[in-house]
Parts: structure tokens; sequence; C-alpha cells
């Protein structure tokens, strides 16, 4: 008789109704939003923070380069010494004193530049002087040479090269930067979904093995049918939990928001002031078009279809895996010599899928690793948004399909004699034995 049904049933309805998932399926998400919004108004109290800078410039070269702005106000100290300007600037509590010592010729006076503050400046802060200096000096110079600042500005250009396959199919940058992070929240997603729910897995064969409840649960269930029932259960289970963050997250972030006026943003000022900067430039709308045609390039039907197949695939393949080595030991501190040779492929996934399918989707080490079963739903994922042939996807997931198989059935063995042994650490050897019973 089949039991796996009844198996699943029972694996998820266990793990729904127990008490600590359902705190924790409610709670992680508070605490995450409740993060965020710490982090956004801490971000928005920083970037509301009044700086006060004064400059005392002996050269009399850069006197007029320090405009105001919303946060920082420049204060030019005339007719004063260095030890005079410092105590002023003490006195007054000001963020910082920027000196420029007197030099006699203009190539000097990049390296006679200070900033004295009471405590560490901002790397922000420092670097936007410098960018104001140096433009500054080098519009000097050129003009010493003869140079018009309107032949400076028209001396400026900007090079854009155009990307189009022999087909005719147009792409830029932005497409691979699109492409990049969709394979990059694929990979990442897996990662984390398989080293979650997979200690799960785990966690709950040894907890059945420690408590002698599988001794009955045996006697009438075959081992695969219970291990299969509690990966699939499990993973219900988990895509349940998982679905409940995202719309609980999404509520929770509208209310607080909304209620508190704390704009999320800004927990990453940085980039959305280098965002605002970009889109205030000329090439802002050609920008704006090229990311519209990066989405548009992508062959959404394929990827999703694709995530769906490799993430499954991958998360059955080291599911299988985790339930072997929970049916292995007795206690979680014995998984620690089983869990290296799982997590290492998955490392190795991501590393590889970052650092080269960025730089080359079609390498021969990005193809290698997109087939060999235990990397490929990282890299594969990857690297299917750059544009990948029919027949390799499948091919990938036939190889991965094969082996989940395989260990399903390595497991399998493993997971009859290991449930029923105790007291002893299992070491590779006996593992190996286990297979020939």
């Amino acid at each position: 008789m089949n039991h796996l049904p009844l198996i699943i049933k029972r694996e998820y309805l266990t793990k729904v109704k127990n008490r600590s998932f359902i705190i924790m399926t409610f709670l992680s998400p508070l605490i995450m939003i409740a993060l965020i919004a710490v982090v956004a108004y801490l971000s928005q109290l920083n970037n509301d923070k009044k700086r006060f800078i004064s400059v005392l410039d002996e050269t009399g070269y850069l006197t007029d380069v320090f405009q105001n702005t919303d946060n920082t106000t420049y204060t030019v100290l005339n007719g004063l010494s260095l030890e005079d300007a410092k105590a002023l600037v003490k006195e007054k509590e000001d963020y910082g004193l920027l000196h420029l010592a007197k030099v006699d010729a203009l190539d000097d006076v990049s390296k006679n530049v200070k900033f004295y503050s009471e405590e560490s400046p901002s790397l922000t802060v420092i670097s936007g002087i410098e960018r104001k200096i140096e433009k500054h000096l080098r519009e000097m110079k050129l003009q010493k040479d003869g140079v018009t600042l309107a032949q400076i500005e028209a001396s400026k250009t900007t090079v854009d090269i155009a990307q189009e396959s022999f087909d005719g199919e147009k792409s830029s940058k932005i497409d691979n930067i699109i492409k990049l992070a969709f394979g990059g929240i694929a990979g990442y997603l897996l990662f984390m979904f398989i080293i979650i729910y997979g200690n799960m897995i785990m966690r709950s064969v040894i907890e059945e093995k420690t408590s002698r409840i599988i001794e009955v649960i045996i006697s009438s269930v075959k081992p695969i049918q219970l291990m299969m029932g509690k990966i699939i259960g499990t993973s219900l289970a988990g895509v349940t939990q998982f679905a409940i963050w995202v719309v609980l997250g999404g509520v929770l972030m509208i209310i607080v928001s909304t209620i508190f006026g704390i704009d999320m943003s800004q927990a990453s000022s940085q980039q959305q002031e280098l965002m605002n900067q970009a889109m205030q430039t000329e090439g802002a709308q050609a920008m704006a078009e090229n990311l519209i045609n990066g989405i548009s390039n992508l062959p959404i039907l394929n990827l999703v279809i694709a995530f769906i197949c490799f993430f499954i695939g991958g998360y059955l393949l080291y599911s299988s895996l985790y339930a072997a080595i929970g049916a292995a030991v007795d206690n979680e501190t014995d998984t620690q010599q089983f869990m290296l040779p799982i997590l290492m492929p998955l490392i190795l996934a991501v590393y590889v899928g970052v650092f080269t399918v960025i730089e080359d989707p079609h390498g021969t080490v990005s193809t290698v690793f997109s087939f060999v079963p235990l990397t490929s739903p990282v890299v594969m994922l990857m690297r299917i948004p750059f544009g990948v042939p029919l027949w390799q996807q499948l091919l990938s997931l036939l190889l991965l399909v094969g082996t989940f198989m395989f260990a399903v059935w390595f497991a399998a063995k493993i997971y009859r004699v290991g449930i029923l042994m105790y007291g002893k650490k299992p070491t590779y050897k006996e593992l190996f034995k286990w297979l020939k019973y």
C-alpha cells in the first residue's frame, strides 16, 4: 500500500501546527521589518544632519569652490592663522576645518590640503570635498595653459557602445546587469531555501530517531516512502511559511512606512543619491529606455519554467542528502563531519555564478558547472538570462533529475539502516557498508 500521501500530510500538518513554527512564521517578518525600519530611520536622521565646515584657504585659489548644500554649510575664514582657526572651529563645535596651506605653485596645492576635526570625518564628506578640489584645480591648470572653460566642456565626450547580435537583437550594458540580478536572486533564494529547510528535514529525522518513534513507523512504511514523505511534507511547509513571509512582510512594510512616515529607501541612501545624479544627466532618458528594453528582452516564460524546475530539482536533491545525514547520526553535533561535503558544492556554485557567469556566461567554466548536478541549479539559473540553448537546459535538467533519483536510492539505503542505529558515531567507511545491506 502506498502510504506516501499520508506521510506527506502528517509531516506537513506536524510542521505547520508546531508552536515554534507558527511563532517564527509571524514573528520573523515583524523582526525583519523592525530592523529595516530602524536602519531606515537612523539613515534618515544621518541624512538630515547639518554639517558646518570652515575653510581656511591661504592659497586664494579655491575660495569660491565650496557652495552650500541642504546639509552642509561652508564658512570661509579670512585673516586668521591656522591655530586661531582651529580654536574658533572648536569653540563653535563645527564639523571640521579644511585648511589649504600657502604654496608657491598651483601644482603644489593638492599636496597641502588637510582636514581637521574632533572625530573621524565621514568618508562621503571627504570624498565630496576631494572631488570639488580636483575638478577646480584641473580646470585652473587647463586655463593656465590657455584652454577656456567652454573648450573644456566641449571636449567632454561620452561613449556608449551599442550592442547588437548578428540576428539583429539589440542589447546594452544594462541588459547584462538585469540578467545578472535575476540570476543572482534566483541562485541566492535556492541557496537559502536549501540550507534553512534542508536542516529542518535533518532535525526532524534526528528527533524521530532519538525518540524511538521511528521504530513504530518503520514497521508499516517503507523507508524510501518515509524519507520522501518527510522531504515533500517539509518542503510544502517551507513554501507555506515563505508565502506568509512575503505577504505579511509587504503589508507590514506599507503600514510602517505610512504610520511612522519612514522612507524604507533611506536604508540605501548612498545608492539612491547616485541613482538620482545619474538620472539628472543627459543620458537619463536613454538609460531608462535601455532599462525597459532590457526587461522586455528577458525570456520571461523560459526563466519562470526553468526557475521552477531547477529550484525543485536542486532542493529535492540536497534534501535527500540532508535526510540521509539525519538518519546516520543520533544528534546534531555529529552532523558536522558530513555537512561540509554538502555545503561545498553549494558555496562553489555561488562563487562560480558570481565571479564567472558575469564575465563569461558561455565560457568553459560556466558551461561545465551548469551541467554538474550539484552546482547546476544555481549556475544554470544564472546563465539562462544570457541566452542558453534549450538543449543545454534540458540536458542539465535531465542530469539533475537522474542524480536526484540516484541520491534518493543512496539516501534510502543509509536511511533504512541508519534510522535503527543508536549509540555509535558512524564513519564514512560504515556508511558505504550500509549500502550493501
